[in-house]
Protein backbone atom coordinates (compact mmCIF):
# COMPACT_ATOMS: atom_id res chain seq x y z
CA UNK A 1 0.00 0.00 0.00
CA UNK A 2 0.84 3.05 -1.10
CA UNK A 3 2.98 5.86 1.67
CA UNK A 4 -0.13 8.20 2.13
CA UNK A 5 0.70 12.05 3.64
CA UNK A 6 0.48 11.99 7.27
CA UNK A 7 -2.13 14.83 7.99
CA UNK A 8 -1.60 16.93 11.43
CA UNK A 9 -3.42 15.03 14.35
CA UNK A 10 -5.39 18.35 14.92
CA UNK A 11 -7.30 19.78 12.30
CA UNK A 12 -6.27 23.08 11.22
CA UNK A 13 -9.58 25.66 12.11
CA UNK A 14 -8.81 27.85 8.71
CA UNK A 15 -10.18 24.79 6.77
CA UNK A 16 -13.61 25.43 8.27
CA UNK A 17 -13.82 29.01 6.50
CA UNK A 18 -12.03 28.53 3.22
CA UNK A 19 -13.59 28.01 -0.07
CA UNK A 20 -13.25 24.85 -2.12
CA UNK A 21 -10.03 26.43 -4.53
CA UNK A 22 -8.68 27.11 -0.71
CA UNK A 23 -9.14 23.67 0.57
CA UNK A 24 -7.99 22.16 -2.74
CA UNK A 25 -4.43 24.42 -2.17
CA UNK A 26 -4.49 23.90 1.49
CA UNK A 27 -5.68 21.46 3.42
CA UNK A 28 -4.06 18.90 4.47
CA UNK A 29 -5.74 17.69 7.42
CA UNK A 30 -8.48 15.31 5.84
CA UNK A 31 -6.92 12.45 4.50
CA UNK A 32 -6.62 9.02 5.45
CA UNK A 33 -3.86 7.04 6.75
CA UNK A 34 -2.21 3.71 5.37
CA UNK A 35 -3.37 2.08 8.51
CA UNK A 36 -7.04 3.72 8.39
CA UNK A 37 -7.12 2.29 4.73
CA UNK A 38 -5.96 -1.12 5.44
CA UNK A 39 -7.94 -1.80 8.32
CA UNK A 40 -11.13 -0.87 5.95
CA UNK A 41 -10.05 -3.09 3.48
CA UNK A 42 -9.59 -5.88 5.72
CA UNK A 43 -12.41 -5.47 7.76
CA UNK A 44 -14.62 -4.19 4.91
CA UNK A 45 -15.70 -8.76 4.74
CA UNK A 46 -12.75 -8.47 2.07
CA UNK A 47 -10.28 -10.64 4.36
CA UNK A 48 -6.02 -9.71 3.23
CA UNK A 49 -6.53 -11.13 0.11
CA UNK A 50 -8.14 -8.12 -1.46
CA UNK A 51 -5.90 -5.82 0.85
CA UNK A 52 -2.61 -7.65 -0.49
CA UNK A 53 -3.60 -7.10 -3.84
CA UNK A 54 -3.86 -3.53 -3.87
CA UNK A 55 -0.78 -3.59 -2.74
CA UNK A 56 0.96 -5.33 -4.77
CA UNK A 57 -0.55 -4.58 -7.87
CA UNK A 58 -1.87 -1.27 -7.71
CA UNK A 59 -0.58 0.60 -4.57
CA UNK A 60 -1.32 4.21 -6.31
CA UNK A 61 -5.36 3.62 -6.10
CA UNK A 62 -6.23 5.44 -3.68
CA UNK A 63 -5.11 9.25 -3.06
CA UNK A 64 -3.66 10.56 0.32
CA UNK A 65 -6.28 13.61 0.28
CA UNK A 66 -9.64 14.64 -0.40
CA UNK A 67 -10.90 16.74 -3.00
CA UNK A 68 -13.02 19.61 -2.42
CA UNK A 69 -15.87 21.19 -5.02
CA UNK A 70 -17.59 24.50 -4.12
CA UNK A 71 -21.65 24.40 -3.81
CA UNK A 72 -22.29 25.86 -6.90
CA UNK A 73 -19.59 23.23 -9.21
CA UNK A 74 -21.91 20.70 -6.97
CA UNK A 75 -25.05 21.97 -8.69
CA UNK A 76 -23.90 22.25 -11.62
CA UNK A 77 -22.67 18.78 -12.30
CA UNK A 78 -26.28 17.83 -10.73
CA UNK A 79 -27.93 19.91 -13.24
CA UNK A 80 -25.87 18.53 -16.39
CA UNK A 81 -26.42 15.17 -15.57
CA UNK A 82 -30.44 16.21 -15.06
CA UNK A 83 -30.00 17.59 -18.78
CA UNK A 84 -28.42 14.92 -20.73
CA UNK A 85 -30.63 12.11 -18.78
CA UNK A 86 -33.65 13.93 -20.19
CA UNK A 87 -32.17 14.27 -23.92
CA UNK A 88 -31.43 10.44 -23.85
CA UNK A 89 -35.27 9.91 -23.27
CA UNK A 90 -36.11 11.84 -26.26
CA UNK A 91 -37.55 9.73 -28.89
CA UNK A 92 -35.77 11.82 -31.56
CA UNK A 93 -32.50 11.67 -29.58
CA UNK A 94 -32.37 8.14 -29.58
CA UNK A 95 -33.66 7.78 -33.38
CA UNK A 96 -30.63 9.79 -34.55
CA UNK A 97 -27.82 8.21 -32.25
CA UNK A 98 -29.26 4.89 -32.96
CA UNK A 99 -29.36 4.95 -36.57
CA UNK A 100 -25.32 5.66 -36.86
CA UNK A 101 -25.43 2.29 -33.95
CA UNK A 102 -24.49 -1.03 -34.86
CA UNK A 103 -27.86 -3.14 -35.04
CA UNK A 104 -27.19 -4.76 -31.50
CA UNK A 105 -27.58 -1.32 -30.07
CA UNK A 106 -30.66 -1.60 -31.22
CA UNK A 107 -31.76 -4.16 -29.35
CA UNK A 108 -33.70 -2.76 -26.38
CA UNK A 109 -33.20 -5.34 -23.39
CA UNK A 110 -35.25 -3.37 -20.96
CA UNK A 111 -32.39 -3.20 -18.50
CA UNK A 112 -31.28 0.42 -17.41
CA UNK A 113 -27.45 0.07 -17.52
CA UNK A 114 -25.51 -0.06 -13.79
CA UNK A 115 -22.30 2.06 -13.12
CA UNK A 116 -22.89 5.40 -15.55
CA UNK A 117 -19.98 7.02 -15.24
CA UNK A 118 -20.44 11.25 -15.58
CA UNK A 119 -16.57 12.59 -15.63
CA UNK A 120 -16.39 16.76 -14.99
CA UNK A 121 -13.27 19.16 -14.84
CA UNK A 122 -14.35 22.11 -12.45
CA UNK A 123 -12.90 25.73 -12.49
CA UNK A 124 -14.38 28.54 -10.20
CA UNK A 125 -17.70 28.00 -10.52
CA UNK A 126 -17.87 26.50 -14.03
CA UNK A 127 -18.04 22.50 -14.90
CA UNK A 128 -17.05 20.83 -17.70
CA UNK A 129 -18.47 17.33 -19.10
CA UNK A 130 -15.59 15.25 -20.72
CA UNK A 131 -16.80 12.33 -21.31
CA UNK A 132 -19.54 10.06 -20.17
CA UNK A 133 -19.08 6.20 -19.53
CA UNK A 134 -21.34 3.11 -18.54
CA UNK A 135 -19.61 0.89 -16.87
CA UNK A 136 -17.12 3.32 -14.83
CA UNK A 137 -15.14 0.64 -12.42
CA UNK A 138 -14.23 2.17 -8.69
CA UNK A 139 -17.58 2.03 -6.50
CA UNK A 140 -16.85 -0.08 -3.88
CA UNK A 141 -13.44 0.80 -4.00
CA UNK A 142 -14.90 4.33 -2.94
CA UNK A 143 -17.05 3.05 -0.52
CA UNK A 144 -14.04 1.19 1.22
CA UNK A 145 -11.88 4.78 0.92
CA UNK A 146 -14.93 6.25 2.51
CA UNK A 147 -14.67 4.18 5.73
CA UNK A 148 -10.69 4.90 6.03
CA UNK A 149 -12.06 8.70 5.96
CA UNK A 150 -10.51 11.58 8.41
CA UNK A 151 -12.56 14.36 9.62
CA UNK A 152 -11.63 18.00 8.88
CA UNK A 153 -14.12 21.13 9.88
CA UNK A 154 -14.34 21.43 6.04
CA UNK A 155 -15.90 18.28 5.94
CA UNK A 156 -18.45 18.41 8.69
CA UNK A 157 -21.27 15.70 8.67
CA UNK A 158 -20.00 14.52 5.62
CA UNK A 159 -17.60 12.56 7.60
CA UNK A 160 -19.35 10.03 8.40
CA UNK A 161 -17.79 7.69 5.92
CA UNK A 162 -18.82 4.10 7.32
CA UNK A 163 -22.64 5.54 7.33
CA UNK A 164 -21.91 6.85 3.17
CA UNK A 165 -20.21 3.73 2.23
CA UNK A 166 -23.42 1.33 3.87
CA UNK A 167 -25.71 3.54 2.20
CA UNK A 168 -23.65 3.02 -1.34
CA UNK A 169 -23.49 -0.59 -0.70
CA UNK A 170 -26.89 -1.16 -0.28
CA UNK A 171 -27.96 0.62 -3.06
CA UNK A 172 -25.48 -1.19 -5.40
CA UNK A 173 -27.49 -4.42 -4.44
CA UNK A 174 -30.80 -2.63 -5.09
CA UNK A 175 -29.76 -1.37 -8.43
CA UNK A 176 -28.87 -5.17 -9.49
CA UNK A 177 -32.40 -6.36 -8.57
CA UNK A 178 -34.06 -3.86 -10.62
CA UNK A 179 -31.87 -4.82 -13.55
CA UNK A 180 -32.99 -8.09 -13.09
CA UNK A 181 -36.77 -6.94 -12.98
CA UNK A 182 -36.17 -4.28 -15.51
CA UNK A 183 -35.48 -7.30 -17.69
CA UNK A 184 -38.31 -8.98 -17.46
CA UNK A 185 -37.78 -11.01 -14.23
CA UNK A 186 -40.11 -11.87 -11.38
CA UNK A 187 -38.10 -14.52 -9.47
CA UNK A 188 -35.62 -13.70 -7.16
CA UNK A 189 -32.05 -12.18 -8.58
CA UNK A 190 -29.76 -15.83 -7.29
CA UNK A 191 -26.70 -15.76 -9.69
CA UNK A 192 -24.45 -13.09 -11.42
CA UNK A 193 -21.35 -13.48 -12.99
CA UNK A 194 -19.08 -10.60 -13.11
CA UNK A 195 -17.10 -10.75 -17.40
CA UNK A 196 -14.02 -9.37 -18.01
CA UNK A 197 -11.35 -10.70 -20.18
CA UNK A 198 -8.77 -12.41 -18.36
CA UNK A 199 -10.12 -10.65 -15.41
CA UNK A 200 -7.59 -11.88 -12.93
CA UNK A 201 -4.67 -9.39 -14.67
CA UNK A 202 -7.38 -7.02 -15.00
CA UNK A 203 -5.82 -3.42 -12.73
CA UNK A 204 -9.12 -3.38 -10.78
CA UNK A 205 -9.38 -7.35 -10.34
CA UNK A 206 -9.38 -6.57 -6.71
CA UNK A 207 -12.96 -4.37 -7.07
CA UNK A 208 -13.96 -7.81 -8.48
CA UNK A 209 -13.63 -9.72 -5.31
CA UNK A 210 -14.97 -6.65 -3.68
CA UNK A 211 -18.38 -7.09 -5.91
CA UNK A 212 -18.30 -10.76 -5.44
CA UNK A 213 -18.46 -10.68 -1.39
CA UNK A 214 -20.73 -7.86 -1.34
CA UNK A 215 -23.41 -9.90 -3.61
CA UNK A 216 -22.58 -13.34 -1.40
CA UNK A 217 -23.69 -10.96 2.05
CA UNK A 218 -27.32 -10.22 0.12
CA UNK A 219 -28.04 -14.59 -0.96
CA UNK A 220 -26.51 -13.94 -4.11
CA UNK A 221 -24.16 -15.97 -5.42
CA UNK A 222 -21.61 -14.15 -7.86
CA UNK A 223 -18.77 -16.07 -10.10
CA UNK A 224 -15.67 -13.74 -11.62
CA UNK A 225 -15.30 -15.27 -15.05
CA UNK A 226 -13.91 -14.78 -18.87
CA UNK A 227 -16.66 -14.34 -21.39
CA UNK A 228 -14.91 -17.04 -23.25
CA UNK A 229 -15.76 -19.50 -20.13
CA UNK A 230 -19.42 -19.19 -21.22
CA UNK A 231 -21.65 -21.36 -23.43
CA UNK A 232 -24.99 -20.79 -24.96
CA UNK A 233 -26.92 -23.89 -25.17
CA UNK A 234 -30.64 -25.42 -24.75
CA UNK A 235 -32.12 -21.70 -24.61
CA UNK A 236 -29.70 -20.22 -21.92
CA UNK A 237 -26.50 -19.31 -21.07
CA UNK A 238 -24.12 -21.74 -18.63
CA UNK A 239 -21.21 -21.41 -16.65
CA UNK A 240 -19.77 -24.86 -16.58
CA UNK A 241 -23.66 -26.86 -14.73
CA UNK A 242 -24.58 -23.27 -13.63
CA UNK A 243 -27.45 -21.20 -15.95
CA UNK A 244 -26.13 -17.46 -15.50
CA UNK A 245 -29.24 -15.08 -14.33
CA UNK A 246 -27.48 -11.91 -14.50
CA UNK A 247 -24.23 -10.53 -16.34
CA UNK A 248 -22.56 -7.56 -15.15
CA UNK A 249 -20.44 -6.83 -17.58
CA UNK A 250 -17.03 -5.18 -17.39
CA UNK A 251 -15.76 -5.71 -21.04
CA UNK A 252 -14.41 -2.81 -23.31
CA UNK A 253 -15.83 -4.78 -26.46
CA UNK A 254 -19.07 -2.74 -25.84
CA UNK A 255 -20.74 -4.13 -29.17
CA UNK A 256 -19.83 -7.81 -28.41
CA UNK A 257 -17.81 -8.20 -31.49
CA UNK A 258 -15.22 -9.98 -30.57
CA UNK A 259 -15.52 -14.08 -31.39
CA UNK A 260 -14.53 -14.42 -27.44
CA UNK A 261 -17.95 -13.04 -26.53
CA UNK A 262 -20.04 -14.75 -29.26
CA UNK A 263 -22.09 -17.11 -26.31
CA UNK A 264 -22.37 -13.79 -24.06
CA UNK A 265 -24.03 -11.97 -27.06
CA UNK A 266 -26.08 -14.89 -28.95
CA UNK A 267 -28.01 -15.32 -24.97
CA UNK A 268 -28.35 -11.29 -24.79
CA UNK A 269 -30.42 -10.91 -28.11
CA UNK A 270 -32.25 -13.94 -27.09
CA UNK A 271 -33.27 -12.10 -23.96
CA UNK A 272 -31.99 -15.15 -22.47
CA UNK A 273 -29.97 -13.15 -19.95
CA UNK A 274 -29.79 -9.99 -18.12
CA UNK A 275 -26.61 -7.70 -19.19
CA UNK A 276 -25.66 -4.66 -17.63
CA UNK A 277 -24.58 -2.35 -18.93
CA UNK A 278 -25.17 -3.23 -22.37
CA UNK A 279 -25.09 -2.45 -26.19
CA UNK A 280 -27.49 0.10 -25.97
CA UNK A 281 -26.62 2.06 -22.96
CA UNK A 282 -23.14 2.73 -24.46
CA UNK A 283 -25.08 3.91 -27.95
CA UNK A 284 -26.34 6.35 -26.17
CA UNK A 285 -24.51 7.48 -23.68
CA UNK A 286 -21.17 6.80 -23.90
CA UNK A 287 -20.07 6.69 -27.72
CA UNK A 288 -18.24 10.24 -27.94
CA UNK A 289 -19.78 11.19 -31.11
CA UNK A 290 -23.17 11.59 -28.89
CA UNK A 291 -20.83 14.93 -26.97
CA UNK A 292 -20.86 16.53 -30.40
CA UNK A 293 -24.73 16.41 -30.35
CA UNK A 294 -25.01 17.09 -26.95
CA UNK A 295 -22.66 20.32 -27.73
CA UNK A 296 -24.91 21.43 -30.77
CA UNK A 297 -27.31 23.94 -30.60
CA UNK A 298 -28.98 23.54 -33.89
CA UNK A 299 -29.25 20.23 -33.22
CA UNK A 300 -30.65 19.70 -30.31
CA UNK A 301 -33.52 22.27 -32.16
CA UNK A 302 -33.99 19.98 -34.36
CA UNK A 303 -34.07 17.70 -31.99
CA UNK A 304 -37.31 19.33 -29.99
CA UNK A 305 -34.82 20.08 -27.07
CA UNK A 306 -36.35 22.70 -24.91
CA UNK A 307 -34.03 25.37 -24.88
CA UNK A 308 -33.60 25.89 -20.63
CA UNK A 309 -32.37 22.19 -21.36
CA UNK A 310 -29.91 23.55 -24.25
CA UNK A 311 -28.82 26.29 -22.48
CA UNK A 312 -27.43 23.71 -19.53
CA UNK A 313 -25.50 21.48 -22.00
CA UNK A 314 -23.91 23.82 -24.16
CA UNK A 315 -22.99 25.50 -20.85
CA UNK A 316 -21.31 22.44 -19.06
CA UNK A 317 -20.01 20.55 -22.32
CA UNK A 318 -17.15 21.63 -24.18
CA UNK A 319 -17.63 22.09 -27.86
CA UNK A 320 -16.64 18.99 -29.31
CA UNK A 321 -17.07 18.33 -33.07
CA UNK A 322 -15.97 14.92 -35.63
CA UNK A 323 -12.55 14.78 -37.44
CA UNK A 324 -13.83 15.23 -40.75
CA UNK A 325 -11.08 15.26 -43.31
CA UNK A 326 -12.54 18.40 -44.70
CA UNK A 327 -11.85 20.53 -41.48
CA UNK A 328 -8.05 18.47 -41.00
CA UNK A 329 -6.28 21.85 -41.95
CA UNK A 330 -8.16 24.02 -39.81
CA UNK A 331 -7.91 21.11 -36.78
CA UNK A 332 -4.23 21.08 -37.14
CA UNK A 333 -3.98 24.90 -37.45
CA UNK A 334 -5.66 24.81 -34.16
CA UNK A 335 -4.60 21.91 -32.34
CA UNK A 336 -3.50 23.51 -29.15
CA UNK A 337 -7.23 24.08 -28.69
CA UNK A 338 -8.07 20.71 -28.52
CA UNK A 339 -8.09 17.40 -27.26
CA UNK A 340 -8.28 14.55 -29.55
CA UNK A 341 -10.32 11.01 -28.17
CA UNK A 342 -11.32 8.04 -30.25
CA UNK A 343 -15.13 7.84 -30.55
CA UNK A 344 -14.74 4.05 -29.45
CA UNK A 345 -11.84 4.76 -26.29
CA UNK A 346 -11.72 4.57 -22.81
CA UNK A 347 -9.54 5.00 -20.54
CA UNK A 348 -7.42 7.83 -22.10
CA UNK A 349 -5.86 4.96 -24.82
CA UNK A 350 -5.21 6.69 -28.03
CA UNK A 351 -5.97 9.75 -26.81
CA UNK A 352 -3.91 12.86 -27.25
CA UNK A 353 -3.46 16.57 -26.35
CA UNK A 354 -2.93 18.70 -29.31
CA UNK A 355 -0.23 20.79 -28.01
CA UNK A 356 2.05 17.34 -27.51
CA UNK A 357 0.55 15.85 -31.34
CA UNK A 358 3.36 14.85 -33.75
CA UNK A 359 2.79 14.67 -37.33
CA UNK A 360 2.50 10.61 -37.16
CA UNK A 361 -0.25 10.76 -34.35
CA UNK A 362 -1.83 12.82 -36.31
CA UNK A 363 -2.09 10.74 -39.35
CA UNK A 364 -3.19 8.45 -37.30
CA UNK A 365 -5.98 10.34 -35.90
CA UNK A 366 -7.27 11.58 -39.41
CA UNK A 367 -7.20 7.55 -40.46
CA UNK A 368 -9.19 6.67 -37.45
CA UNK A 369 -12.84 7.57 -36.18
CA UNK A 370 -11.67 10.63 -33.75
CA UNK A 371 -13.66 13.52 -31.51
CA UNK A 372 -11.68 16.83 -31.01
CA UNK A 373 -12.81 17.88 -27.68
CA UNK A 374 -12.37 21.95 -26.97
CA UNK A 375 -9.90 21.70 -23.64
CA UNK A 376 -11.07 22.72 -20.74
CA UNK A 377 -7.94 22.42 -18.15
CA UNK A 378 -7.95 19.91 -15.22
CA UNK A 379 -8.09 21.65 -12.23
CA UNK A 380 -5.36 21.48 -9.51
CA UNK A 381 -4.88 19.99 -5.87
CA UNK A 382 -1.89 20.31 -3.63
CA UNK A 383 -0.23 17.00 -2.93
CA UNK A 384 1.99 15.82 -0.57
CA UNK A 385 2.60 17.63 2.37
CA UNK A 386 2.55 21.21 4.32
CA UNK A 387 6.48 21.45 4.09
CA UNK A 388 6.96 19.58 0.86
CA UNK A 389 3.63 20.05 -1.62
CA UNK A 390 2.96 18.93 -4.73
CA UNK A 391 0.81 20.16 -7.58
CA UNK A 392 -1.46 17.40 -9.05
CA UNK A 393 -4.77 17.38 -11.27
CA UNK A 394 -7.86 15.57 -10.62
CA UNK A 395 -11.32 14.96 -12.15
CA UNK A 396 -14.57 14.67 -10.30
CA UNK A 397 -16.70 11.05 -11.29
CA UNK A 398 -20.10 11.05 -10.56
CA UNK A 399 -21.98 7.04 -10.82
CA UNK A 400 -24.90 7.58 -11.74
CA UNK A 401 -28.29 5.10 -12.04
CA UNK A 402 -31.48 5.91 -14.11
CA UNK A 403 -30.36 9.23 -13.90
CA UNK A 404 -30.01 9.76 -10.34
CA UNK A 405 -26.07 10.47 -9.02
CA UNK A 406 -25.06 7.39 -6.33
CA UNK A 407 -21.90 8.80 -5.79
CA UNK A 408 -18.99 11.48 -6.35
CA UNK A 409 -15.31 10.95 -6.11
CA UNK A 410 -12.55 12.17 -7.52
CA UNK A 411 -9.55 10.72 -9.72
CA UNK A 412 -6.17 12.19 -8.71
CA UNK A 413 -2.89 12.16 -11.14
CA UNK A 414 -0.31 13.87 -13.14
CA UNK A 415 0.78 13.54 -16.93
CA UNK A 416 -1.89 13.87 -19.64
CA UNK A 417 -5.10 11.60 -18.59
CA UNK A 418 -6.10 9.85 -15.35
CA UNK A 419 -3.75 6.82 -14.99
CA UNK A 420 -3.80 5.28 -11.06
CA UNK A 421 0.11 5.37 -11.27
CA UNK A 422 0.83 8.63 -9.10
CA UNK A 423 2.31 8.05 -5.92
CA UNK A 424 -0.64 10.39 -3.58
CA UNK A 425 -2.92 10.09 -6.74
CA UNK A 426 -5.84 7.42 -7.83
CA UNK A 427 -9.18 8.07 -6.43
CA UNK A 428 -10.37 10.59 -3.57
CA UNK A 429 -12.96 11.90 -1.54
CA UNK A 430 -14.88 14.79 -2.74
CA UNK A 431 -16.45 17.08 -0.26
CA UNK A 432 -18.87 19.89 -0.64
CA UNK A 433 -16.90 22.96 0.88
CA UNK A 434 -19.29 25.00 2.94
CA UNK A 435 -17.83 28.25 2.67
Amino acid sequence: MQDFATPDSRCDPSCATQDAAGLNASCFCAGPSAQALAEALRNDHAGPEVYDLISERCPHLFAALPVFVSPAQSARMAQLIDAVHAVVALPAYQAAVLADAPAIARHDPGARGVFYGYDFHVGDDAVGLIEINTNAGGALLNAALARAGRGCSAIGDAGDGAARAQALEEAIVAMFRNEWRLGGRSTPLRTIVIVDDEPENQYLYPEFLLFQQLFARHDIEALIVDPSMLRWEAGSLWRGDLIVDLVYNRLTDFMLDAPEHAALRDAYLACAVVLTPHPRAHALYADKRNLALLSDDARLTELGVPEATRAILIGAIPHTELVRASEAERLWRTRREWFFKPVAGYGGRAAYRGDKLTKRAWEDILDGDYVAQAIMAPPARTGGSAEAPDRLKFDIRSYTYDGAVQWTAARVYQGQTTNFRTPGGGFAMVYTAQS
